[in-house]
């Protein structure tokens, strides 16, 4: 753990050095908003991570897509690696919430599928939090979400010393109460297992094992084992184990949550019975005494979350815990492309509030379900300290709150905005296709927009039909399929990536020289003012950028669109003159760090197969073989062809 170091070959310059220390100086003075207006291409980022080496203070940066938040962590990842860089996003692949339609009486259960990498990093991040300063979170808007108590998370976490008296079994029930689970077979992150006097423990947020030896009811040995050889890489003097989950509760605060919940109940039965609903009553009656009697056996019960209210103490109407409850007091918030994102952080709430209300009045749940919520964006502004508006296009909430801002439009690479040509609809679809084939011969990329994700899907099949490699991307697709997307129109899989309002923000894309707007004279959102600059800024970062936009009339949003743009080019083009700068393509390795971490960590799962021990690998073979089983009986034949490989396989190693 240390101060913020930046690592770059890169030195500020064009417009990036009076940015800084404009920026820099007014947040060390303690002025508490600010904007950065910075157009693509101009080194947002790298301004920003300048501003936080100066200001060395814990760093939250928001961003309103996940494809924007992966490809911010793997750029600050790169600028600070002796720091924690930790990614914080929605956990959920798929995710449908609890809700009711009283026009149809159709009640929805919730449904949802984990994607435990994406948890292990979010696990990562608020480990970070508790334990080190020089920590910067990249996150999306679920940061404002309820994550549960931080000053719980920290109180039950395990401390172990060398020397310690503590018998080994009250070390594993301690273990399994802040959620680890035994496994001495499957041994992956938030498992222990163990084996005589020791303990190995793989915590949920780390790529290393802790084992901890026994001599009788002390700890003799604390050490960091690697996971693929099980070579030593230290011994510890004490260690802290954090939980597996950020919502924890022990059997005090659950007894207390059932009295809290009984008395709400009754309440709440007196008040639907007075006004004759007779039948939502009975509904909420069962349905909470059920959950009531799953908590007091188990500890948890389906949709728990909707008495986080309870089991946390909190009291009614009082914020939940989020992210920002993890960072202290002293932090800054770097809000990335805010024109989108500070309007999704407002409405967070009020969409989550009219789903549970209608819950609430049809006897699905009781009112302190209401509870369970993302902040109020008063809420927010409350806990925020010191902000940082980041948008080539601020909207005007930032620029009423922000008395200091600083224009960064001159791109140190020379590269100028790309020239916006309009074309009439007329023939558009072949205009379209000839563009496209001409960008692919010069191994160039092609970004095409739409206004219904109906249309994208209509055009990228009518594209693909006419022999071009041309993908789709969406927002059903979940996150890491779209960086994947994204990775792959990078290295050339394919010439063209169609798309609606995912394409618009922030995206870093050098291998795209154009981009072709359809139906750009329809006045309204997704073509504004603000759109289509941004829409525009995706060409901006190669030389040979251009912007053709398909529109029968100069709509006032795209006339105000023409001028701002041709604003920016003259500024330019003066700079570029007066230093004699000759532009040159951004040219930028395609890293995913995400994506590097996931297939190493089944480059290391192999290896652990190759490692074990011959009765390790016996015990293997025998739960693979009861899967692969099971597999077969569920006519889920290709999972059941993949456990025998890995079978054959451990066989194999097994005779030699």
């Amino acid at each position: 753990m240390g101060p913020f170091k930046l690592s770059s070959p890169f030195k500020p310059q064009g417009d990036q050095p009076q940015a800084i220390s404009k920026l820099a100086k007014a947040l060390l003075k303690g002025n508490r908003f600010q904007i950065l207006m910075g157009v693509t291409g101009s080194g947002k980022t790298f301004t920003m991570a300048s501003i936080i080496a100066e200001l060395q203070k814990p760093t939250l940066v928001i961003s309103h897509n996940k494809t924007l938040a992966a490809q911010l962590y793997a750029e600050f990842k790169e600028f600070f690696p002796k720091n924690a860089v930790e990614y914080f996003i929605s956990y959920y692949d798929y995710y449908q919430p609890e809700s009711y339609i009283p026009q149809t009486d159709t009640y929805i259960e919730k449904d949802a599928s984990i994607n435990e990498k994406i948890n292990r990093l979010r696990l990562a991040a608020t480990t970070s939090l508790m334990t080190r300063k020089d920590v910067i979170v990249v996150a999306s808007v679920s940061c404002i979400y309820n994550l549960g108590s931080p000053q719980e998370y920290r109180n039950m976490l395990v401390h172990l010393e060398t020397g310690q008296k503590v018998s080994r079994d009250e070390i594993l029930q301690k273990l399994v109460k802040i959620r680890y689970e035994r496994n001495d077979i499957d041994f992956t992150q938030g498992i222990f297992r163990v084996r005589g006097d020791v303990v190995e423990v793989f915590p949920a947020y780390e790529q290393h094992i802790i084992r901890i030896e026994f001599f009788g009811d002390e700890i003799e040995k604390l050490s960091i084992i690697e996971y693929v050889s099980l070579r030593k890489i230290k011994e510890l003097d004490d260690i802290s184990i954090y939980p597996a989950t950020h919502f924890l509760a022990d059997s005090a605060q659950i007894d207390a949550a059932l009295n809290e919940i009984e008395s709400e109940l009754k309440e709440r039965l007196i008040q639907l019975k007075a006004e004759g609903r007779i039948l939502e009553a009975a509904r909420l009656e069962s349905r909470t005494k059920y959950d009531m009697e799953m908590l007091k056996e188990t500890g948890f019960c389906h949709g728990v979350e909707n008495y986080s209210r309870h089991l946390s103490g909190r009291a009614p109407g009082s914020r939940p815990y989020c992210l920002l409850d993890y960072f202290g007091r002293e932090f800054l918030i770097i809000i990335d492309e805010s024109h989108v994102t500070v309007p999704q952080i407002r409405g967070m709430y009020n969409g989550d509030k009219a789903r549970k209300s209608v819950l609430v009045d049809y006897g699905f749940r009781l009112p302190s379900c209401l509870d369970n919520r993302p902040l109020r964006f008063s809420e927010f502004e409350k806990i925020v300290s010191q902000v940082l508006f980041a948008s080539a296009t601020p909207a005007e909430y930032e620029l009423e709150k922000c008395a200091v801002y600083a224009e960064q439009i001159i791109r140190p690479t020379g590269l100028v905005d790309p020239p916006i040509i309009v074309i009439q609809t007329k023939n558009q679809i072949d205009d379209l296709i000839k563009r496209i084939k001409q960008r692919a011969s010069k191994h160039e990329r092609v970004l095409v927009t739409t206004l219904t994700k109906r249309m994208a899907e209509d055009l990228c099949r009518y594209l693909q039909e006419v022999g071009l490699a041309v993908n789709y991307i969406h927002s059903e697709l979940n996150a890491l399929e779209r960086i994947k997307i994204i990775g792959d129109l990078r290295k050339r899989n394919f010439d063209c990536l169609v798309g609606v309002n995912l394409l618009r923000e922030g995206l870093d894309l050098p291998e795209v020289s154009l981009v072709c707007i359809m139906d750009a004279d329809k006045e309204g959102f997704l073509r504004s003012t603000t759109s289509l600059i941004q829409l525009s800024g995706r060409a901006a970062r190669n030389i040979n950028g251009e912007v053709v936009v398909y529109a029968d009339t100069i709509t006032k949003s795209l006339k105000k669109a023409l001028k701002e743009t041709s604003r920016r080019r003259k500024k330019q083009l003066e700079y570029n003159k007066k230093w004699q700068i000759k532009p040159e393509s951004i040219v930028k390795a395609v890293r995913d760090w995400i994506e590097i971490e996931y297939q190493a960590e089944e480059i290391v799962k192999n290896a652990v197969c190759e490692n074990m021990q011959t009765y390790e690998r016996l015990e293997a073979i025998a739960e693979l073989e009861a899967q692969m089983e099971a597999a077969a009986r569920s006519l889920q034949f290709e999972q059941a062809i993949n456990l025998r490989d890995k079978i054959k396989k451990l066989k194999t190693q097994r005779e030699k």
